[in-house]
Parts: C-alpha cells; structure tokens; sequence
C-alpha cells in the first residue's frame, strides 16, 4: 500500500512539473526533481539519475540518504542521531 501511494506521488508531481516547464506559475523544474526523488526508491533509472546526481554534487548525499530512507520507512523510531533502539 505504502508504496502505490509513493509511485502515484511520484508520478503525480512528474506530470505536473512537464506543463510546468513552460507555465510561468509553475515551477517545473522542481515538481520533476521532487518525482524523481521519490521514484529513486522504486524505480531503477530514476534511481540511477539520483545515484549521479549525488557523485556530481556530494554536499546533497547526506540529505537524499535520509530521505531515501524515511521514504522507504526505515526509520527505527528514534529520533536523536545517537540513540540506536531496537
């Protein structure tokens, strides 16, 4: 369930991010990165796209790790970086 939500998510903000390549109330560009962001976790080429992204811009491997993660649920429920709960 959790991840048919994800995908249509995904492809949600895909297709509203195509017309918003070219209406100017739209920010396109940022619709389609945020789709793919969330399709890294399903599908293999968007993963890919993600995976290059990251060696081109390394500040950014951090924050899509955790966000990666918290789309793939994870998390284990704790909320500061060093409590590790079972």
């Amino acid at each position: 369930m959790r991840r048919i939500v994800r995908m249509s998510l995904g492809i949600i903000l895909i297709a509203l991010g195509i017309p918003g390549l070219v209406l100017p109330f739209l920010q396109g560009v940022l619709f389609i990165a945020l789709g793919a962001l969330i399709l890294s976790v399903d599908i293999p080429v968007f993963e890919h796209l993600v995976q290059r992204l990251e060696e081109r811009v390394p500040r950014i491997k951090k924050p899509l790790e955790r966000l990666r993660n918290f789309l793939r649920g994870a998390n284990n429920g704790s909320r500061n970086k060093g409590e590790n709960l079972p």
